[in-house]
């Protein structure tokens, strides 16, 4: 818990880490993770983001790029510059990788029509030349609840903002959720061809929040970063000289078929905000305290802090195991 007492004010110093320091204590967990899992290497899909850039940097510091391979795995809504940058981070760290475009499968199985047809819930005309996506309220207003909207754009490229009834939201939520369990079922068969362990990138904000798909992207045999928080992460990042175009890179979901950041779809705040946010809540700093560090009033950091608590409640569900009748002692349930 930081100590207060000795620090003029809580600050965004709060959150500095020593980069080289922890890249090896992050390395010598991933070595010793691999001969727990009996595994040789590492799989990891790479976004062309900052979280899965900083995690292949950090498995080729412990495993070396040999034993390391990427996965570019596209679709048909995905930003043509994630697949730039992604090509770029393998390349930077000498990693082999392949490009497996996910979106052939995604048609295949329906995803597209089906998030289609839920849209069409409320924009009945919503079809060839739409784009959409979802968004969130900021946690900094209303009633304490987070409303998601749709956003839609015609093909002459007007925009309305709607509000989704439940069936709608969670029937796009479910088609969208295909995408992330097709990019994790090919990792995994990478990960059996190579005799690899399959790495997981979230980090600390999407860890506890709960921003991540079950059996999607929060499926993994390792999760290396998942202690950091965002703005750690970059630290580490810019240590392990990950290339300046993805540290620049406003964080983005890539995922519906109109840009859309983080903090429109789940975070409400950006990610500095956010940090400072749940260190302080974490840490037992004072509200009036995070206030000042973040330019909000402590009427709003209560107000994030009652949204990070509902969304740990449904990061519980996310991470809990299946659940039994009664524990299997044989196998350590």
């Amino acid at each position: 818990m930081i100590a207060l007492a000795q620090k003029a004010s809580f600050s965004v110093d709060a959150l500095a880490i020593d980069a080289a320091r922890e890249t090896e204590r992050i390395a010598a967990a991933l070595r010793n993770q691999l001969r727990l899992l009996k595994r040789r290497g590492l799989v990891i899909g790479l976004s062309g983001g900052i979280d899965s850039s900083a995690s292949l940097a950090l498995a080729v510091r412990a495993v070396g790029a040999a034993n390391v391979f990427a996965l570019f795995m596209p679709e048909n809504d995905s930003d043509p510059e994630s697949l730039r940058l992604g090509q770029l981070v393998a390349e930077t760290f000498g990693v082999e990788g392949a490009v497996e475009d996910i979106g052939p499968a995604l048609k295949a199985m329906g995803c597209y029509d089906r998030r289609d047809a839920s849209i069409r819930e409320l924009v009945p005309e919503y079809g060839s030349g739409w784009a959409s996506k979802v968004v969130i309220a900021s946690s900094l207003e209303g009633d304490g609840y987070n409303i998601s909207s749709l956003v839609v754009q015609d093909p002459q490229g007007r925009q309305q903002k709607l509000r989704m009834p439940l069936s709608a939201y969670l029937g796009i939520v479910a088609a969208t959720n295909m995408k992330q369990r097709t990019r994790k079922q090919m990792e995994y068969y990478h990960a059996d061809r190579l005799n690899f362990a399959v790495v997981g990138t979230p980090n600390r904000l999407e860890y506890d929040q709960g921003f991540f798909v079950k059996n999607g992207d929060g499926a993994a045999d390792v999760k290396p970063i998942a202690h950091l928080y965002k703005s750690q992460v970059y630290a580490m990042a810019a240590h392990l000289g990950v290339p300046e175009d993805i540290l620049r890179r406003p964080p983005t979901t890539d995922t519906y078929s109109l840009a859309q950041t983080q903090e429109e779809f789940y975070f409400s705040l950006p990610y500095g905000l956010m940090d400072l946010c749940l260190f302080g809540l974490n840490n037992g700093v004072p509200a009036v305290e995070v206030a000042k560090a973040t330019g909000l009033t402590a009427e709003q950091v209560e107000r994030v802090w009652a949204d990070i608590a509902a969304k740990r409640k449904v990061a519980r569900g996310l991470h809990m195991r299946p659940l039994l009748v009664e524990p299997i002692g044989e196998i350590g349930d």
